[in-house]
């Protein structure tokens, strides 16, 4: 075997030690679950702007509440998280105005608490799993951090047995202890990067629910004048 395919990366992933494979394996893992809720953020946060966007041009273009109202409870999936928050406000708000003896102002109030719960489980659904973004890319470098300076103190400990240390006796080691770091960095940049972008996002996103929530809820105050 050639110097250069015992620096080949699958030969010092294999000739690893068991702690540093045990961390390569873990960031491996680590890494294909970001990835994969990457992508699943990444699907749903573009269904919920592409359906918040559809449902503005359609509240904004003069329809009848009403008939939207029942549009939206018939098939709440499709309208998109803005479009749930419509419809809690406005079936709390036709609740109340049918009740006796209330005020305009508790029928407000009760539509937007209606809209505020339903905005809360709408953000709550768009941040899950955004934490273990976070968490990946800020613990994956230090985990192998770890894995490196645990295989370079097994590179260093062999030299024990070595009368002479060359670099051909200590980069083997070395190399593979840095394998670990590089897989962590994998782990992490991505990560790093989507939460990032996801975040931005979903920021923007409460900001057009919670300037929607205020709008219609003047609307809905010129409707019991």
């Amino acid at each position: 075997m050639t110097g250069h395919d015992d620096l080949s990366i699958l030969s010092l992933i294999a000739q690893a030690s068991l702690v540093v494979k045990l961390v390569m394996a873990l960031l491996a893992g680590v890494s294909f679950m970001s990835w994969y809720w990457i992508f699943r953020k990444g699907i749903s946060i573009r269904a919920a702007r592409a359906h918040t966007a559809d449902f503005e041009k359609e509240f904004w273009s003069g329809g009848d509440l009403g008939a939207m109202y029942r549009s939206a409870a018939a098939s709440r999936e499709a309208v998109g998280p803005l479009g749930r928050i419509f419809e809690a406000g406005y079936r709390e708000f036709a609740k109340l105005r049918g009740q006796p003896n209330l005020d305009a102002s508790d029928i407000i109030d009760g539509a937007r608490r209606a809209m505020r719960a339903t905005y809360q489980r709408e953000l709550d659904d768009l941040e899950a799993h955004t934490a273990f973004l976070a968490t990946t890319g800020s613990v994956s470098p230090y985990v192998g951090l770890f894995g490196t300076v645990w295989g370079i103190m097994n590179a260093f400990r062999g030299l024990g047995d070595v009368g002479s240390a060359t670099l051909a006796h200590v980069a083997p080691g070395i190399a593979e202890a840095l394998v670990a770091t590089a897989i962590g960095l994998f782990a992490a940049i991505p990560a790093v990067v989507a939460y990032n972008r996801f975040a931005y996002d979903i920021d923007r996103l409460a900001n057009r629910f919670e300037s929607f929530m205020e709008e219609f809820s003047n609307i809905l105050q010129r409707q019991l004048k």
